[in-house]
């Protein structure tokens, strides 16, 4: 089918599809790069590398002056350290467009934010700040789902009293004399969110997954990963000393077929039945914009009696009508997710992270994970502020304001998305996720896009390898509850006026007439 439709191929999933897994339409989108845009981004990368190798034949020669960190002359003969293609594509490649990340913002990550103004003299070896900052620049970048990174309000004012009370920092681990009351109080409270029977919460988000995958499997155990999941993921996988099988992005039928061989064979050599088999997925991929496939996922799980690790770092908060992450989206029970990560950092506007599951699982993770023996208690502002940010989401604090933002984050993200398909640009991802990847494709055009908003008062964020395969640089937004729909529409008026400029309108629709999803929902699978 791939092959015969040059286009994008919505996925759309009625409720009577998949043996009535789902309970509401499910439609992402993933056209396929023009064949023209795809030659003329392969031939984009093989004139920068050509240049490439050619500075650097003229830095060995000592023409062009080398800004990179070496070897010391008289280590000429060791071994280096660290030559190969990523070094290469950060010397020649990286460093052209290199001004378009790292930018440093002087204000509260809002719905509009201020950057401190830098101007680089070398071609962006170093930079130089001038003193003064781009004012009120709209912010599609920042995972501020719900809007609660502000400086004033409930949040902020409930911050800073504990901040006067407790101080900033707990210089100790929980298992010594750091474990505070406020920390008890947002673990039960996460528990009570999560609709599980307990949770742990960790100071950083990243350990999260790092650290406590290696204490959940080891030797003898099999991980089964999407291919698309977090760095995080993948560190705790491999630090875990398991098997790793790695499955095609959201597709089943590869999941399926990893489960079934892992079952029928067993483990290399010895062909012993696995002592546990982990699925790891995430609930909205960041780089994707896509919604995990999770009624088939925990379908799957019980068909096979394996174990399920839920990463909602990205849709906790964001999903669902009531906020909860992906399970309340689709409207499975929790209980049926083993294991559920999340982060703090996106949509309470906060730091760290947390699992929730079984009572049973988190007294052993208690005593046997290193985020939770080793790592400094989360700081008491950060504490309060997830746990009046997640009061404020589950209607506790006596006000409607939390359903409102999930409410207007879920029409901010279809509007935003329907306006850019509508622009004619690739767009990928769900059409229910905030996170909304606009393909760039050409080398040249990462840096150009970023630049060209930035000077029209747009901050976005550029993606470019090894964060995405090497041909698929792409623009991500983040799609916010404060955004109004005036910032959006000047930042789609901006997006189109760039686009011309840069002629980023890729896509290709097969018919005639607009995309109808219900007309798709209703035909035949």
């Amino acid at each position: 089918i791939a092959s015969s439709l040059p286009v994008s191929l919505p996925l759309v999933y009625p409720t009577a599809c998949n043996g009535g897994l789902y309970s509401r339409p499910f439609h992402e989108s993933f056209e396929e790069t023009p064949m023209l845009v795809a030659v003329l981004t392969y031939m984009g990368y093989g004139i920068l590398t050509i240049f490439g190798y050619l500075r650097d034949f003229l830095r060995a020669w000592k023409i062009e002056r080398c800004h990179i960190a070496r070897e010391r002359e008289e280590q000429k003969d060791f071994v280096p350290l660290y030559q190969d293609f990523e070094n290469f594509y950060t010397r020649n490649l990286y460093m052209r467009i290199r001004d378009s990340w790292n930018r440093p913002i002087c204000s509260v990550p809002g719905a509009k934010l201020d950057l401190a103004e830098r101007v680089s003299h070398d071609y962006n070896w170093t930079f130089e700040y001038t003193g003064r900052a781009v004012k009120d620049v709209i912010n599609m970048g920042s995972y501020n789902y719900l809007g609660f990174a502000e400086n004033s309000g409930a949040c902020a004012e409930a911050a800073a009293n504990v901040t006067l009370k407790y101080g900033v920092g707990v210089c100790s681990t929980r298992q010594e004399i750091g474990n505070l009351d406020r920390h008890e109080e947002l673990e039960k409270l996460v528990a009570k969110f999560l609709g599980v029977e307990s949770a742990m919460a960790f100071g950083m988000g990243f350990a999260t997954n790092s650290m406590n995958i290696p204490a959940l499997t080891g030797k003898g155990c099999l991980i089964l990963s999407d291919e698309l999941n977090h760095a995080s993921l993948v560190l705790g996988a491999r630090l875990s000393g398991s098997s790793i099988r790695i499955f095609k992005h959201n597709n089943m039928q590869s999941l399926e077929k990893l489960l079934g061989d892992a079952i029928v064979n067993g483990q290399p050599r010895t062909h012993r039945p696995w002592k546990k088999i982990l699925i790891v997925v995430e609930g909205i991929y960041s780089m994707e914009g896509s919604i995990v496939r999770l009624p088939e996922v925990i379908a799957l799980k019980k068909k096979y009696k394996a174990f399920l690790y839920l990463d909602e770092a990205h849709s906790i908060g964001a999903l669902g009508t009531s906020g909860r992450g992906v399970v309340d989206y689709f409207g499975l029970d929790p209980r049926d997710v083993d294991i559920m990560m999340g982060t703090f950092t996106k949509s309470f506007g906060a730091a760290g992270g947390y699992i929730g599951g079984k009572k049973e699982l988190i007294d052993y993770l208690r005593t046997h994970s290193h985020s939770a023996v080793y790592a400094t208690s989360i700081s008491p502002p950060v504490a309060e502020q997830i746990i009046t940010s997640m009061k404020c989401i589950m209607g506790e604090d006596g006000t409607t304001l939390g359903c409102e933002r999930i409410r207007q984050l879920a029409e901010n993200t279809i509007y935003f998305r329907r306006r850019l398909q509508e622009m004619g640009f690739i767009i990928y991802g769900n059409s229910d996720s905030p996170v909304v990847p606009m393909m760039l494709y050409m080398p040249a055009k990462i840096g150009a896009f970023g630049r060209e908003m930035l000077k029209r008062n747009i901050g976005v964020v550029v993606v470019g390898f090894p964060a995405t395969p090497i041909i698929e640089s792409r623009a991500r937004f983040c799609v916010s509850a404060a955004h109004t729909k005036e910032m959006l529409d000047v930042a789609l008026g901006v997006i189109g006026e760039v686009g011309d400029l840069l002629q980023l309108r890729y896509s290709r629709p097969s018919l005639d007439r607009p995309f109808d999803e219900t007309t798709y929902e209703e035909s035949e699978h």
